[in-house]
């Protein structure tokens, strides 16, 4: 007899020694048989189905062969539903929830925050009072007077004492600094 020589790797022994681990074998998926037109024409009730249609095709126009469509199974019912994933979603809502007080209550922290902030900011920055310029119709009466006589302006004469003694009134109440 011939000479023959087994190769054992160190798998196959961690295999054999371990016995309850079974060997994994891949199987094939049987093939679903092909339904003949012969088959497929008998009903149950026994009757056969005529294969040729009685009466003849139009001429010139073969007779198309039958048509078979797969049937398609109904589609799988939803998985009931799990005990964790119903609590893990009560869980999600009531988040949800105190999210959107949260939120709500942001807003308004916002709008007083703002409310506040340009409160205090017209305050800081209001103008101070300002006094109003004394005479100042005076003024504008003596610059029109000017405008409008050009060639002789001692007919302003009038309106410039005015003016003057609008403004040393003025100084004496304390509403113009000297030196203006």
């Amino acid at each position: 007899m011939g000479d023959y020589t087994i190769q054992i790797s160190t798998k196959l022994i961690d295999q054999l020694a371990r016995d309850d681990e079974k060997v994994k074998r891949k199987f094939r998926k049987p093939k679903p048989k092909k339904v003949t037109p012969l088959q497929e024409e008998t009903q149950d009730n026994g009757r056969e189905l005529p294969s040729e249609p009685k009466g003849s095709p139009a001429p010139g126009w073969p007779l198309p062969p039958p048509m078979y469509l797969p049937v398609t199974p109904a589609p799988p019912p939803p998985p009931p539903a799990i005990q964790e994933v119903e609590a893990i979603r009560a869980v999600l809502a009531e988040s949800e929830n105190v999210l959107e007080k949260l939120q709500k209550e942001e807003a308004g922290v916002r709008q007083e925050l703002s409310k506040r902030a340009k409160e205090l900011h017209d305050k800081e920055f209001k103008l101070p009072y300002q006094n109003p310029v004394p005479c100042t119709d005076e003024r504008a009466g003596c610059l029109e007077c000017y405008k409008s006589n050009v060639e002789d302006p001692l007919k302003c004469a009038e309106a410039v004492k005015r003016f003057k003694a609008c403004v040393r009134m003025a100084r004496q109440s304390g509403h113009v600094k000297a030196d203006q």
